[in-house]
């Protein structure tokens, strides 16, 4: 049979200290209805039920005088140890003193004065509790940022050491080709080569893997710019940035000539430009390294294609917009696919793969409210969706 009431663990956590056992019952037994009211008689009694892992407490409410230590010392040690919680302050000894103690040591919010009137302090409570959910919500934002930040980082910091190391190669190459010309009337360097335009073409792969980290590190720092308000933010559309990617990827040979563009509804990308483009060359990375390895056999050619376009739900109306890769590679064995953007994978550890590419662009996709799927059959290639919330479209 409902009561009407809410179960206590879904209530709001109030801790009230005081060290008169009978003020503590009137409280609980005056609030218990609308928020779960622990007591504690004493700071160190309070404090070890604010460190409890299980604890929840939203709003710590504090007589000032106590045996020992005071009311103060509490708000002090809480406004350190446990920054969200929401600090009040309970005294019939509310002087200027006293509150400004409160206020610039304990930091606290509220202050209320005895005897307590229960509808003011009702309403200090549902104030108190509102402020620490936002403050709550805030924090954990701050924290998801932080973890996109240094999961954006550790990968754009491979993404970019990936060529340069290639350029480092070529480079080397290049120094140990080096030799004086052996004409003593032509004493200028020379590079010497194994087959006529193999020093233009390692130039040039060199070149074009120097533009591509170029291009990954001035597109986040861009999006990091527009983010403090350096610049005009506009929302980049889908097929923008798809032909971005397309255009600044360093191809070997004719790889360039495998990818294609299928617009058949432009729309445009929520969240920041920087991560999208990143996820964008991942995927296109991983269909062109997967053609390389084992092109399609018989008369088809590699074929990697970029698709832009709704997606209907269940009820067969337009739940989504979609970027979709699609090779004509290998594809992946069931047994793979399956772990796929859940955990670090990778069949390529011997050429610099770390696995985390897939896993990356899971994490930024479920940061923008999308999500990330792939399919796929052995022999007949694989299809990555890019499922984006609706936002704008373009025809």
């Amino acid at each position: 049979m409902s009561t009407g009431q809410l179960p206590a663990v879904d209530l709001p956590g109030v801790l009230m200290v005081d060290d008169e056992p009978q003020a503590c019952k009137w409280f609980q037994r005056t609030y218990a209805g609308e928020f779960r009211v622990l007591t504690a008689t004493s700071v160190d009694e309070a404090l070890s039920r604010l460190d409890l892992p299980d604890s929840d407490i939203q709003v710590l409410m504090t007589d000032y005088r106590m045996p020992g230590r005071h009311g103060v010392d509490l708000l002090r040690e809480a406004s350190r140890q446990h920054p969200d919680v929401i600090r009040v302050l309970v005294s019939a000894y509310a002087d200027k003193d006293v509150a400004m103690q409160a206020v610039n040591e304990g930091h606290v919010q509220f202050i209320l004065e005895k005897p307590l009137d229960e509808a003011i302090t009702r309403r200090a409570l549902r104030d108190a509790v509102a402020l620490a959910v936002t403050r709550r919500q805030d924090r954990e934002l701050l924290d998801q940022r932080a973890a996109m930040l240094r999961d954006t980082l550790g990968f754009l910091a491979h993404e970019v050491t990936t060529p340069l190391a290639t350029v480092q190669g070529y480079l080397s190459a290049l120094q140990d080709r080096h030799a004086e010309s052996p004409d003593p009337a032509h004493q200028e360097a020379r590079i010497a080569q194994g087959r006529p335009g193999d020093v233009r073409s390692m130039l040039d792969a060199a070149r074009r893997r120097t533009e591509y980290a170029q291009s990954l590190v001035s597109s986040f720092v861009r999006s990091a710019g527009e983010a403090h308000g350096c610049g005009s933010v506009q929302a980049p559309t889908a097929s923008d940035l798809v032909r971005s990617v397309c255009g600044h990827y360093p191809y070997a040979a004719e790889e360039g000539d495998w990818v294609s563009l299928d617009i058949r509804q432009d729309f445009v990308l929520p969240g920041r430009r920087d991560l999208i483009f990143l996820v964008l060359s991942t995927l296109l990375k991983n269909a062109l390294q997967a053609l390389r390895d084992s092109p399609p056999s018989g008369a088809a050619r590699p074929q990697v294609r970029f698709c832009l376009l709704p997606i209907p739900g269940p009820d067969g109306g337009q739940a989504w917009h979609a970027v979709q890769v699609i090779d004509n590679g290998p594809g992946v064995e069931p047994e793979v696919l399956q772990r796929l953007t859940l955990e670090p994978l990778t069949t390529r550890a011997d050429r610099g793969g770390h696995g985390m590419g897939l896993v990356f662009c899971r994490r930024v996709m479920n940061s923008l409210g999308g999500a990330i799927t792939v399919s796929s059959v052995p022999g007949e290639g694989t299809v990555v969706t890019l499922c984006f919330p609706l936002i704008g479209s373009r025809a």
